[in-house]
């Protein structure tokens, strides 16, 4: 009979092999039979009750080790792009064992949240414990829900944050994760919706009060998961830059660069300067440089800064902070180009004809010092005749010289006829303590228009150089809009008044002539926002399919590596194409090989963070505008109608430019048609006809702020009265007024749209 192993070959035996744990398994290893297995079991028992085993389902285990096939929950990709994934259970005394999920090529795509079952195999790295290949997937990503929490006798509900929500979830008493009524909580979905009752959730997060001054922006940066904390790996990378020296660079110290911004600008990553151009063959020319910040000098290719600067994708703005693409160190101080200060820069030198005609570009890396930080307000004091004291030494030297070779760039510029939209900005002013102080508009000065005509300017040298040099870039695309979005706009142009030309190719100068012709009337706005809508988005990519809205063949970000990956990736390009090599501490900082395979992933994903970014700005502008409305609930406003919708129109109102909605269950007990082509809605007794552009006056009824909905009641329609209806459904003739009349230009489109329409009807009866 062979002898029982000691307790230290049984453990090392169940370490060994953990796929072969049974007792049965273990007396076959250690020959063990017939009464010696009952001195076995007691060994078993023993380490059991000791701790240092683990029984489940008759096999035995280290409690500190993990099982070979296990329940896995896939944690958020990091920074590395890695995913790892956490144990459901874990009954270890120590810490929790990290898990690498190892894909195969045959693998579905997983994503956090995702549950699985899958093998472990015991790796022992500095940074993992274990290796895991999936044998299944047994769950899928819960949704997840952000919302307010309201406390129940027992457990209680979450009411979403999401305009567009329209239920609300269940959360059992063991799931609430301590949280308090009217906390803003963040759960994830635990079982779906039934035939009856509501879906549950259990509670992963507590986020606080919703209502707290400069909550709103914290609660769009968790809804749409923008990263605002940098690891110590990045901030310690970013402490121990350098300033950039004189070392492969040219000197352009002696150039009076400005760099021209908002008043509250936190950085500055352009610079320019323009002189007249002394080529006699360029009589009446211009000379512009273009100075952008050599961001890539610092931030190399597979750096810690690098991955992090790239999983973001772009700074994402809000009104009360600014969440960045790189720390502060680097967006506030190293390459951002400070008055006075020498800073590495990226520079292009262009030379434009008297008429604002580009002849020729060249690029440079250098080094810098600007002579003086302004802001589009004091320079356009300046060159209308009111300079303060700093812009006084500079209009006739640097300020005027700008703008006339802005002017000719203009002239340029309306010969090639970008789309000319006309939307004016908002901006939000808030007090110290974080609550809204007023709401503005924006003011678009000629200084403004003068950087932006730099820019798009600098943008195509870079996208032109590269192209010419065959070198790899990202590409920003704009592709003219499809043909069905040009007959939802020509439709809304018709109902509106207006025309838009058919069936020829078109042009942006075609929208051009919409716009104009629409211009300084009340339909003005609700035309420049239907042509927008019009539009495709814009996206980054390798491939070069032009850029309609700025009738442009070519183009490429370059002029904001501060706030754009996509602009690092053209710096690099053109490092790479110049061959101008060196960095921090003499690593490459031109293009890598990685940067190039990936360049296709790479544009895909910051794509999708600047679309990120876009929404998680826009609805913390609902949510300051409704919170600055909230508290003038009853008030009555004038306004457009933008939207019409089966269930309500939309009104964007004139004072603030928030867009608030009119239910259609509260106008009246009558059935509306909805017309989608036409954009109207008809009542089918009184023959009221609603339709986009026409003006208003609604009441303020609900103001959300955490959500930022506004809900209207409609007064009047081009100044008339609109009889107060009684409820849908119910008594009270309210809806059977006097049929609301249409503008002259908008009776005859519609009766124009109706002729074709029947033409097309007997059209199809003839097939």
């Amino acid at each position: 009979m062979a002898e029982l192993p000691t307790k230290a070959q049984l453990l090392d035996w169940i370490a060994d092999n953990p796929t072969q744990t049974s007792k049965r398994d273990i007396a076959k290893a250690f020959g063990v039979k017939g009464a010696a297995r009952i001195d076995l079991k007691r060994l078993l028992k023993e380490l059991e009750a000791e701790g240092h085993l683990q029984k489940a389902r008759r096999h035995y285990r280290d409690p500190d080790k993990l099982p070979p096939v296990t329940v896995l929950t896939i944690l958020p990709p990091d920074r590395d792009g890695d995913l790892y994934a956490k144990p459901m259970e874990w009954h270890g005394e120590g810490p929790e064992p990290r898990v690498l999920y190892v894909a195969r090529d045959s693998d579905p795509a997983l994503g956090e949240g995702d549950r699985i079952l899958g093998r472990l195999s015991e790796i022992g790295a500095d940074d993992y414990q274990y290796e895991a290949r999936l044998i299944r997937r047994i769950g899928h990503n819960p949704k997840k829900i952000l919302g307010v929490y309201r406390k129940r006798t027992e457990g209680g509900r979450i009411t979403p944050i999401d305009k567009g929500a329209d239920r609300e979830w269940q959360v059992p008493p063991g799931a609430t994760h301590g949280a308090k009524d009217g906390e803003l909580v963040e759960a994830e979905q635990s079982s779906p919706r039934g035939k009856i009752g509501l879906p549950t959730a259990r509670i992963t997060e507590r986020l606080g009060d919703p209502s707290a001054p400069k909550a709103v922006s914290l609660i769009a940066i968790h809804q749409h998961g923008i990263p605002d904390d940098f690891p110590d790996s990045v901030i310690e990378e970013a402490d121990h830059m350098k300033p950039a020296g004189l070392s492969g660079r040219e000197d352009l110290r002696d150039l009076p660069l400005v760099t021209i911004d908002p008043s509250d600008a936190r950085d500055h990553d352009d610079a320019v300067y323009a002189h007249p151009d002394e080529d006699p063959a360029n009589e009446g020319g211009h000379v512009v440089w273009v100075a952008i910040a050599d961001v890539s000098h610092y931030v190399r290719p597979g750096s810690a800064l690098d991955i992090e600067a790239r999983m973001r994708g772009n700074s994402t703005y809000f009104p009360d902070r600014v969440v960045p693409m790189l720390p502060d160190r680097l967006s506030g101080d190293l390459c951002s180009l400070h008055e006075g200060v020498p800073r590495a820069c990226v520079a292009v030198r262009m030379r434009l004809t008297a008429q604002g005609q580009k002849i020729g570009h060249s690029f440079h890396r250098g080094l810098m010092r600007s002579v003086a930080s302004l802001n589009y307000e004091e320079v356009q004091k300046a060159l209308d005749g009111e300079p303060n004291d700093k812009c006084g030494p500079l209009l006739d030297t640097i300020l005027k010289p700008l703008q006339t070779a802005y002017l000719a760039a203009a002239h340029a510029r309306d010969q090639r006829q970008p789309l000319d939209l006309d939307l004016p900005e908002r901006r939000i002013e808030l007090t110290e303590q974080g609550e809204v102080k007023s709401v503005n508009f924006k003011e678009r000065l000629e200084t403004h228009r003068l950087i932006e005509e730099f820019m798009v300017l600098a943008n195509v040298c870079a996208g032109e150089t590269l192209s010419m040099k065959r070198t790899p870039l990202l590409f920003r695309v704009h592709e003219e809009p499809t043909p069905e979005k040009m007959e939802a706009l020509r439709e809304t142009a018709q109902a509106s008044g207006f025309t838009l030309a058919k069936g020829q190719v078109l042009h942006t100068r075609h929208l051009n002539k919409l716009l104009h012709d629409s211009a300084g009337s009340d339909l003005s706005e609700l035309i420049n926002m239907a042509t927008l809508r019009s539009m495709t988005q814009a996206y980054y990519s390798p491939a070069n399919y032009g850029h309609f809205g700025l009738a442009l063949k070519t183009y490429a970000h370059f002029t904001s590596p501060i706030r754009r990956y996509s602009d690092l990736i053209v710096h690099r390009g053109l490092i790479a194409a110049h061959r101008w090599g060196g960095g921090q501490a003499g690593k490459p900082d031109g293009l890598s090989p990685e940067d190039i395979d990936g360049l296709a992933q790479t544009a895909e994903h910051i794509s999708e963070t600047e679309r990120r970014s876009m929404t998680a700005e826009r609805d913390t502008t609902d949510r300051y505008l409704a919170a600055y409305l909230s508290e003038r609930v009853g008030n009555e406003f004038t306004g457009t109608i933008a939207g019409i919708a089966r269930f309500g129109l939309f009104v964007k109102l004139d004072e603030t430019g928030a867009d608030g909605l009119v239910p259609i269950r509260s106008l009246g007990n009558e059935f509306f048609h909805h017309d989608r082509d036409a954009q109207t809605l008809m009542g089918a007794d009184s023959g009221r006809v609603i339709g986009l552009g026409q003006r208003v006056t609604v009441r303020l009824t609900e103001a959300v702020p955490v959500t930022g909905g506004l809900m209207l009641e409609l007064l009047e329609i081009e100044g008339e009265q609109v009889k107060s209806p009684g409820p849908r459904g119910g008594k009270g003739g309210g809806g059977r007024g006097k049929p609301m009349g249409r503008k002259p230009g908008k009776a005859r489109a519609k009766t124009a749209r109706d002729k074709t329409r029947d033409k097309r009807k007997v059209t199809r009866k003839r097939r």
